[in-house]
């Protein structure tokens, strides 16, 4: 077992030092007053549009509201009357029957990149803009990035399941995007929040990315036609998290079959993409292994855990094993417990929770995490996933 920890060891060093090996640097940009839209996918989203129009109006790097296009799938739909409200431009699906955010995408894209937009926003209806986003983004942009993110933040903090949903993005940016930040690597795009810089839709002439997670299936292209990318913790927008865990675990079912569709089409193109002394071969090396060292991590942990049941079930009575078992558990989510609420102390300038909720959500964090194996069995085993849309709390907005 000592033997299995230290080549455990030794290849978490390898990888570390093999994603290092990235020099992935982006030229900037000299450029006055770039030209920016924002794509708004709103399916029925009269409830929480108002909200993130008002924030897009608010900027204090100023965009023209006619440069917002707001996706619709009926001119009778109620969000579109709020789209006039703020002269915002409304884009009417044509075809409808390809019901996945890609598709509306696309289709509007279609349509307006002949007017050459310096970089195209993507936002879902339910996100509110920080006042300085823009302005924050405008300083990716001119580094010379061709994708920028912004930090979700989160709108509805009274929740513990939506908190501990939240984290989730948490890890994937704080621990993860600024991390490829320092080397380089490309950054993972989760939702929404982020710009393409409009040389690439130019090209595109729309947006080719069509599956249930087609934010990742972006990412992974990005790895292939080594684009560059950076995660910008001070572009701060706020995102509704799912307050019911059947809402969660449908949202992360179809999360989980997009990771492993968007993996099936794009892993083998980066395998073949990988270079002698190529400049972003750490970003192709990372993404190949995927969530790996994270089950190499989880199976360290079950190991001596389902050798400790057999050995000790040969020589303790069964009261004592579960006993013993119960213990190790009990000491394995008091870790996981402290480790999130480290992380949310990290990230607590921006958040801004409350100690009960950070208490209460460092508690409920690891059963939430456990919560991932019905929604993968699911993911695995249904024959098809929907777009679904998720129903949002209605804002009240002044």
């Amino acid at each position: 077992m000592i033997y299995a920890y230290f080549i455990l060891i030794i290849f978490f060093v390898a990888i570390t030092w093999i994603e290092k090996q990235n020099n992935n640097i982006p030229k900037k940009r000299k450029q006055k007053n770039p030209k920016f839209c924002i794509l708004i996918p709103a399916r029925d989203e009269s409830k929480v549009i108002e909200g993130l129009l008002k924030s897009i109006q608010e900027q204090t790097y100023p965009i023209a509201m006619k440069d917002v296009y707001v996706i619709v799938e009926d001119k009778k739909d109620k969000t579109v009357k709020i789209c006039e409200k703020y002269q915002t431009s409304v884009f009417v699906r044509k075809h409808i029957e390809l019901q996945r955010k890609g598709y509306a995408l696309d289709e509007c894209i279609q349509e307006i990149w002949p007017k050459n937009y310096d970089a195209y926003f993507i936002f879902d209806a339910d996100n509110i803009l920080d006042k300085d986003y823009l302005k924050e983004m405008l300083k990716t942009f001119e580094e010379g990035y061709d994708i920028g993110a912004g930090y979700r933040n989160i709108k509805n903090k009274e929740n513990v399941l939506s908190v501990a949903s939240f984290l989730t993005f948490s890890i994937l940016n704080g621990l993860g995007n600024e991390s490829k930040n320092k080397d380089t690597r490309n950054i993972t795009l989760s939702g929404t929040g982020f710009y393409i810089h409009g040389k690439w839709i130019k090209k595109w002439k729309g947006y080719p990315f069509h599956e249930l997670t087609e934010d990742y299936e972006l990412t992974l292209y990005s790895i292939v036609h080594n684009m560059t990318s950076y995660y910008n913790k001070d572009a701060i927008f706020y995102d509704e998290q799912p307050t019911t865990l059947s809402t969660s675990i449908t949202q992360r079912k179809r999360w989980i079959r997009g990771y492993f569709d968007s993996r099936k089409k794009y892993i083998p193109q980066i395998r073949k993409t990988i270079e002698r002394n190529g400049t972003n071969n750490g970003s192709r090396y990372g993404e190949i292994l995927g969530i790996t060292p994270i089950v190499l991590i989880i199976v360290a942990f079950l190991i001596p855990l389902f050798r400790d049941v057999f050995v000790l079930n040969q020589a303790l009575p069964i009261s004592r094993v579960l006993i013993i078992l119960g213990t190790r558990f009990l000491l394995l989510y008091f870790i996981a417990s402290v480790l999130t609420y480290l992380l949310m102390e990290k990230e607590n300038k921006k958040l801004k929770l409350n100690t009960a909720i950070k208490i209460k959500a460092s508690l409920y964090h690891p059963f939430f995490l456990m919560t991932y194996l019905p929604a993968f069995f699911l993911a695995i085993t249904a024959k098809e996933i929907k777009w679904d849309k998720i129903e949002h709390k209605e804002e009240l907005t002044k």
